[in-house]
């Protein structure tokens, strides 16, 4: 029994390394796609997030029937808990790349605005506690983890001055309305999977030290 289990739980773990892959990639897309304005790029993104979304509804299954069958304990327990809480902020960060290559169609075609390079560093940004998130879930690292947590303030402070920015040009001028509500849109979308990615780092230091931190791994390392 001991290992059977051994054995679906590394299926598991190899279906959320497929869907963690699949993700980041639809990510770095995403960021290549709004610094260059590549519609075609984008289009790429918005037919992946089919993938992804199937890739959630396989671990999901695969999780729920490890705890119904198999009565994982311990570590193995919070291992399975973790895929599935991770599954779910995973899809959602599809999402969000869905929906920055939507917003980059829009912008594909018209001058870009001089609020561009920042908005690339805060996806930049984004995407690396993506991948530091990510690590510290398989290895699992809670250290690791709460690096992240930390990492979130510079993304919430430079979103937060690229959208007051924005906002102050579109009043000044209204030529750039429809372009600068895209680029706000843009820039929430990469503060989004920022949180996502804190959320991960969350279920890190559950699987790995048990302690569920989920809404107090910022406040408690600010």
């Amino acid at each position: 029994m001991a290992e059977h289990l051994k054995k679906e739980l590394e299926e598991l773990k190899l279906q959320t390394l497929t869907m963690t892959s699949e993700v980041k990639q639809a990510l770095t897309k995403a960021c290549n796609a709004f610094k260059n304005l590549d519609a075609d790029v984008a289009q790429e993104i918005i037919e992946q997030d089919d993938r992804i979304n199937e890739l959630e509804l396989k671990i999901d299954e695969k999780a729920l029937r490890l705890l119904a069958l198999e009565g994982p304990v311990a570590r193995d327990l919070r291992f399975i808990l973790g895929c599935m809480r991770i599954a779910i902020d995973l899809e959602r960060i599809g999402d969000e790349c869905a929906n920055i290559a939507h917003a980059t169609i829009i912008l594909s075609c018209k001058p870009p605005l001089p609020f561009y390079k920042d908005i690339n560093i805060l996806g930049e940004k984004a995407k690396n506690m993506l991948d530091l998130a990510v690590n510290a879930f398989f290895q699992p690292n809670s250290d690791l983890a709460i690096e992240v947590c930390k990492l979130d303030f510079e993304v919430d402070e430079l979103h937060s001055s690229i959208t007051e920015g924005l906002i102050t040009y579109m009043t000044e001028y209204t030529p750039a309305i429809k372009r600068s509500i895209q680029a706000i849109n843009i820039t929430k979308r990469f503060e989004r999977v920022a949180d996502l990615a804190t959320n991960i780092s969350e279920s890190a230091v559950f699987v790995d030290k048990g302690v569920n931190i989920r809404h107090y791994c910022q406040f408690d390392n600010r």
